[in-house]
């Protein structure tokens, strides 16, 4: 009885310290939700004084789909935007790296680094490292 109370307490112990470590690990503050996606254009902004200031954003045209960011796996990027009267949709293709929170994209030969602030199931929200503009796309 002794050597069976031994054992559960141990195997007891066991699993404690499996719970406790495995719920404090840390990921660096990088999310693990999937960057692969369409996103469409919803707000940009900045930092004003502290506070983040965000308005619908001015590239999508008046009565039509809003423009879009499609993050695909081969690590393709496409860049769509409607534009005019006739909402006429032009896409733009360029490539795409995640390296942890950084987000390059590249398209003909120029490229912007951004942090990704934010990313969920619903949303990518990431900040122009050069310029500080914030942009927010929605799924």
């Amino acid at each position: 009885m002794k050597n069976l109370n031994k054992i559960l307490f141990v195997l007891a112990l066991s699993l404690g310290m499996f719970a406790t470590s495995c719920s404090s690990d840390d990921n660096e503050g990088e999310t693990i939700v999937p960057i692969q996606g369409k996103y469409n254009l919803s707000q940009q902004g900045a930092i004003v004084n502290g506070s983040e200031v965000l308005t619908d954003a001015p590239g999508n045209a008046s009565g039509c789909t809003r423009d879009y960011l499609d993050l695909r796996l081969s690590n393709t990027a496409v860049i769509g935007d409607y534009d005019g009267s006739e909402c006429a949709l032009t896409e733009t293709t360029g490539t795409y790296v995640r390296s942890h929170n950084d987000l390059t994209i590249t398209v003909g030969g120029a490229s912007t680094t951004s942090d990704i602030m934010n990313l969920t199931n619903k949303e990518l929200k990431i900040k122009d490292k050069t310029t500080g503009i914030i942009t927010v796309y929605t799924r």
